[in-house]
């Protein structure tokens, strides 16, 4: 079964909530507020989808939902076959959950994102992919420096941790120190996470670089790796924030 994530920013705060989970099993998809959804309203007003009218609901369409539908590009589109190649999906494997959890789903008029949960291969090493974000506002040789990486290339994750508008910032930098991007803000919980409780199981490498004319937002495209033992007993996207409002859901 797939299993996606739906995450809010709050407008002001800029700060990011992890509000439902998204699953298909082949047939149907299946959607459900998580208890992030709770935190964000009591923390910041988040009042519920028009698609989702109910947070204690369980949603259930053999179509995606059309919240989620409208975040892919059209098959149409003449730059479709462009857009798979940034994100580093063969054209036999462009379904939508796929393309949404590479994607991010991101509109510039709301502020909602999607993210995948980590796929755990056959020798317990997990596995997530995410596009750096912030490169608009590196300079210019920065940018030049992502355009020169190789796929492979070993990336240094930092905590910078006197940001004023995300404590949990968690930046992207190379061996001879440019400052390439930040790890999106959705995740910095979970990679803490790894930090304390396998803190030499994570690395960050690229995975692709598009060049120009790509979009800054598609430009670097990051392969994140854990190793997890049987009795580390780590779950990624399992504390309460990831819980189902609806108790009963398993």
């Amino acid at each position: 079964m797939k299993t996606l994530f739906l995450a809010w920013q709050d407008p002001n705060s800029r700060s990011w909530f992890p509000i439902g989970r998204l699953t298909f099993d082949g047939i149907n998809y299946q959607f459900f507020y998580t208890q992030g959804a709770l935190e964000a309203k009591q923390k910041s007003g988040f009042a519920p989808l028009s698609s989702f009218p109910c947070l204690d609901e369980v949603y259930t369409s053999t179509h995606l939902f059309s919240v989620l539908s409208n975040r892919l590009m059209p098959k149409k589109r003449p730059d479709y076959l462009s857009f798979l190649q940034w994100l580093n999906i063969p054209s036999h494997e462009d379904d939508p959950m796929a393309l949404l959890a590479r994607s991010g789903g991101q509109k510039q008029t709301d502020t909602l994102t999607v993210f995948p949960s980590p796929e755990l291969d056959e020798k317990g090493q997990y596995h997530l992919h995410f596009f750096s974000h912030g490169l608009r506002y590196l300079p210019s040789c920065a940018v030049e420096r992502i355009n020169r990486f190789v796929p492979g290339e070993k990336l240094w994750l930092a905590h910078e941790f006197q940001n004023s508008h995300d404590p949990m910032a968690l930046t992207l930098n190379t061996e001879d120190h440019y400052l390439v991007g930040y790890c999106p803000r959705y995740l910095n919980p979970e990679i803490f996470e790894l930090f304390r409780r396998i803190p030499n199981s994570l690395s960050v490498e690229v995975e692709q670089v598009n060049q120009p004319p790509t979009p800054l937002q598609f430009r670097l495209l990051c392969h994140l790796t854990a190793k997890v033992k049987v009795d580390d007993h780590f779950c990624p996207f399992s504390t309460e924030l990831y819980q189902p409002l609806v108790r009963s859901k398993n």
